[in-house]
């Protein structure tokens, strides 16, 4: 599988510009999303004003002075992580442009003429216009294949190398501005207006312009500015308490205690995961529309692929030469070439392929062949050269032009063939029956063991497909899905969904025929594969550039990887005030009541010391889980307890342990500088 470009974890460029941005990031207006961190930058005020106004008195301001500097530190490296989390998409989505080109397009003067074209810039196309396409060109604009077969590199966009085939009608029609034409030709009818292409909307989703915030992320807001509101009335009611208890207390040393205590470490980090979290998709080539894909993701029950196309190539591939009695399967297989060597259908080229690759059978086209093209009226096709004739098709057809009744081993075989769910024809030569061609839909290799994979991970696949049910049972059986839907449409696919989701489940759809849209469109998740309809990749909430049905193992790991990371930082956040009771309760209330001291299990030099050293780690903590919370908690298929347990013992114990060490040495280091000790 091909990935996209590789960004480092903290490129030189991208941390130069999210320092300046961290800056930017202060303004209260765009802060005040976060409320956290909104809370403590307007204390962080608080601090520098009376800290200034110690200054002008001539008082000892160099306590509030420290402590408004850490607070200020704090609240730029909560933004700082926002913004290299930021510069990650960004400069994904340079690495994306570089995929466009100013490219002149040969646009079409009479549609049914393309010999008669003029140029045009790609940016002055709109949509509808006609567009001729020739190797070598770049595509100019997303569009619709209406005229020509051809091999198109789609490289720039999805990083595979191997060029496709894109051809009029079908679901492989559609085609992306930026690529690049192997072979051939296409007419192109424009499907996009400038600026609204599918690359365009690919940059402003990888930069994050139309980020949203997902219900749980909404949800763990409330509860952050809940335990906020919480821990600031139990700190203003201290101001009561020091009054009644004859003790005083400064607003640096309440600012301290209440940053300290509210939790600044999740919140200031909760922005980043979110967005890291669609960048860790775009590193597996899928773009995802908003962070609520990606966290949907993570609690996918079950998932319905379309047949064709996703589960299988799509077109019907030779896969096998049965002979009758009498005739040997090396001279069927020639036959079989003969008759498909003017036949440019992709079941047509599969035959050609299969005997090449079985039987090493290559033959080029005779100088005095006569094409014999499929017609609707004999339902055969193929070749009449040297006095010689060489006839494929349905097998009625055939059956009909010989006049001639099959051998039971024949008939056998055309059975055998069907019950596999496959289609049988039957090949001729100069009037005489040689056998027949399995053609049949052949499933992606590998997609039986990706589906074992998400069952492990408690995902039930279900292949829907407008196949018969001998058809369907046979390709399910084949691909290893736990549950088909054989004979369905478009309604039967959306009624499905809505069945599941009724019943508080959520839902994954992968598909790429504009038959699929309406259930993309209303699945939870809704996968759409590149080389689909553009009516697919609209109604879908990701698009997989890679088009492998079976990426959605790769987006439920990130999908959860993202939520475990969140619960992961929300329990060391949380465990963290544990020992900064013991770091600042202690020193605040020492003088009032002495018998505290007993707290102070740590030896903290001074309650200066103590409370200034709590607010360092405080900020500092932040920076140093910024690369946690851009890479994720590595994902592992473990139950809701087992991973409840690992959560509290590496982040519940982690994050009452850390803090302990990393206070004391902060405190060490101040008073080996004699700073408050």
């Amino acid at each position: 599988m091909s990935k996209a470009e590789t960004i480092s974890m903290f490129d030189a460029g991208i941390i130069r510009r999210a320092a300046l941005e961290a800056l930017a990031k202060l303004n209260p207006v765009t802060l005040a999303r976060n409320p956290v961190i909104f809370v403590t930058e307007i204390v962080a005020a608080l601090v520098t004003v009376t800290g200034i106004e110690a200054l002008l008195a001539h008082r000892p301001a160099g306590f509030s002075i420290t402590i408004a500097v850490w607070l200020w530190l704090t609240v730029i490296f909560a933004t700082f992580a926002e913004a290299v989390a930021e510069g990650r998409g960004r400069a994904r989505a340079e690495s994306l442009r570089r995929a466009r080109s100013d490219t002149m397009a040969k646009l079409l003067v009479d549609p049914r003429d393309r010999a008669i074209f003029k140029l045009a810039p790609a940016p002055d196309l709109r949509c509808g216009d006609m567009v001729l396409v020739e190797a070598g060109d770049l595509i100019p604009s997303d569009g619709e294949v209406i005229d020509g077969v051809a091999s198109v590199n789609e490289s720039a966009v999805t990083g595979e190398s191997a060029p496709v085939v894109r051809e009029a009608g079908g679901d492989r029609s559609a085609v992306t501005g930026g690529t690049h034409l192997v072979s051939d030709w296409l007419v192109v009818r424009i499907t996009a207006d400038a600026g609204a292409t599918f690359l365009d909307r690919m940059i402003a989703l990888v930069e994050g312009a139309e980020r949203r915030k997902t219900p749980n992320e909404i949800a763990l807001n409330i509860l952050l500015a809940g335990l906020t509101i919480v821990f600031l009335i139990a700190v203003v009611t201290l101001v009561g308490f020091g009054q009644y208890s004859g003790t005083r207390f400064s607003i640096p040393v309440l600012a301290a205690l209440l940053v300290c205590l509210i939790p600044t470490t999740i919140g200031g980090l909760l922005s980043a995961i979110g967005i890291a979290g669609m960048d860790r998709l775009v590193r597996f080539n899928v773009v995802a529309t908003s962070g609520r894909a990606v966290e949907a993701a993570g609690d996918v029950d079950a998932l319905l692929l379309d047949k064709t196309g996703t589960i299988t190539f799509g077109n019907r591939m030779a896969a096998g030469f049965y002979p009758v009695l009498g005739v040997n399967e090396r001279a069927l297989a020639e036959a079989c070439v003969m008759a498909s060597l003017g036949d440019d259908t992709p079941e047509g080229r599969s035959i050609l392929s299969f005997a090449r690759d079985r039987y090493d059978i290559s033959l080029a086209t005779p100088d005095d062949a006569a094409i014999i093209p499929f017609s609707a009226n004999t339902r055969m096709s193929g070749i009449d050269t040297g006095g010689k004739s060489y006839r494929k098709g349905a097998v009625d057809s055939v059956l009909a032009a010989l006049g001639v009744a099959p051998d039971p081993a024949f008939t056998e075989s055309i059975a055998r063939i069907a019950r596999a769910g496959s289609t049988p024809l039957a090949v001729t030569a100069d009037g005489k029956l040689l056998g027949a061609i399995e053609l049949k839909d052949i499933v992606k290799p590998g997609i039986k063991e990706r589906f074992a994979a998400l069952r492990a991970m408690g995902i039930r696949t279900i292949m829907v497909t407008g196949d018969n049910r001998i058809t369907a049972a046979t390709i399910a059986a084949e691909a290893g899905v736990d549950d088909y839907i054989a004979e369905a449409n478009p309604q039967n696919k959306l009624d499905y969904i809505r069945k599941v989701q009724s019943e508080g489940r959520l839902v994954a759809m992968c598909g790429d025929g504009t038959n699929d849209a309406p259930a993309l469109a209303q699945a939870d998740v809704g996968v759409a594969m590149q080389t689909g309809t553009q009516a697919a990749r609209e109604a879908g909430n990701m698009v997989d550039l890679d088009s492998d049905p079976t990426k959605l193992i790769e987006i439920v790991e990130i999908g959860k990887q993202l939520l475990i990371t969140r619960g992961a930082l929300t329990t060391f956040s949380i465990a963290n005030d544990i020992s900064k009771y013991f770091a600042i309760l202690p020193a605040i209330f020492i003088t009032t009541y002495p018998q505290l001291g007993a707290l102070n299990i740590m030896r903290l030099n001074t309650p200066e010391s103590a409370i200034l050293s709590a607010v360092i780690f405080n900020a500092l903590i932040i920076v140093v889980l910024v690369p946690l919370a851009l890479r994720g908690v590595k994902f592992r298929a473990i139950g809701a307890a087992a991973l409840l347990k690992r959560n509290l013992l590496i982040y519940g114990l982690g994050g009452i342990i850390a803090p302990f060490v990393g206070i004391k040495l902060i405190d060490m280091i101040l008073g080996l500088f004699h700073i408050f000790s």
